[in-house]
């Protein structure tokens, strides 16, 4: 992406971002040639710490393309990020409320201007104990199914050593390894033309967090847990994260 097409206030951002994460992470990114080189599409991350989103944004930025990250909409409230988040195109969700259709609207158009939308399936960092992904929610498919937009599953592993949900605990330590991979898009071929019906949504989701996982797997160089995806327990208070519910209308 040209320096020069960013406009101001992605540049800031950029400006703010980058050096901080060249000084506190140490980056390990692999599979940039996975993800589709023009138009829009959708990505699937992981979510283990609050501190993924700078993570994930890094990636893609460094890949050439601008994130757009699906955000819960109480973040634009809080003073001068609210306003950053407006002027560099993030996309804010209002969960259980009519609103939320706003959100999807403005998802598909970012798709179809050739965006990258960023979605976190589960909605929240994982509460499974050993930080695999858990059971998701339908955002993605639902986007994915309303657009044919490809979904691109990746996988990031590190970022818990600088924030760790399970003691909320954050070091400020420099130059933390934090790898990044990006997969092949899932092939979600069998649902096209598919209503979307709970059944149908959740089986694609199940897809996407099969992937991450898989290629989680990989990064952690551990065996793929057997059995099902962590099943998400009743939800715990303050534990929403900065990318927020996903959850998207029908």
């Amino acid at each position: 992406m040209a320096q020069r097409k960013l406009g101001f206030w992605r540049r800031l951002a950029v400006c703010l971002v980058v050096p901080t994460m060249r000084v506190w992470t140490k980056p390990r990114w692999s599979g940039m040639e996975n993800m589709p080189a023009g138009g829009g599409f959708i990505v699937t991350p992981n979510h283990v710490s609050q501190f993924d989103p700078l993570v994930v944004a890094h990636y893609l930025y460094a890949s050439g393309r601008w994130p757009r990250f699906l955000a819960k909409a109480s973040i634009w409230k809080i003073p001068v990020v609210g306003f950053l988040l407006d002027k560099t195109f993030q996309i804010p969700v209002v969960r259980g409320s009519v609103e939320a259709a706003k959100s999807l609207d403005s998802s598909i158009q970012a798709l179809r201007e050739g965006g990258v939308v960023v979605i976190y399936p589960e909605g929240t960092t994982t509460r499974d104990p050993d930080l695999w992904p858990m059971r998701g929610k339908t955002g993605a498919a639902r986007l994915a199914l309303a657009t044919g937009a490809p979904v691109v599953p990746m996988a990031q592993w590190g970022s818990q050593r600088i924030h760790d949900v399970r003691t909320g605990k954050i070091s400020f330590k420099p130059r933390v390894p934090v790898s990044v991979v990006a997969g092949k898009p899932v092939d979600l071929s069998r649902w096209e033309g598919e209503a979307p019906t709970r059944a149908v949504l959740e089986q694609m989701t199940e897809a996407l967090q099969f992937a991450t996982r898989d290629l989680l797997a990989e990064l952690r160089a551990e065996p793929v847990p057997g059995g099902e995806l962590w099943n998400r327990p009743a939800r715990r208070s303050g534990g929403e994260s900065a990318g927020g519910s996903t959850e998207l209308p029908a």
